[in-house]
């Protein structure tokens, strides 16, 4: 998702966003632990876009 596409989100939506976003990374960390995760740069692309949720709601003031 594009950073233009979340600004134009609630502050609600984006807590839910980033809430969702963090357990995926957990879960694919815990792939990863186990041997199970086949596209290790699935979870690069989770943080970036974890990061840019951060981004945006730092922007909001949320």
């Amino acid at each position: 998702m594009k950073a233009a596409d979340m600004r134009e989100q609630t502050v609600e939506e984006l807590q839910d966003k980033e809430k969702e976003l963090a357990e995926k990374l957990f879960a694919l960390r815990l792939q990863q632990v186990t041997g199970q995760l086949e596209s290790p740069a699935r979870i690069r692309s989770v943080r970036k876009d974890l990061a840019r949720v951060l981004t945006v709601q730092g922007e909001k003031g949320a």
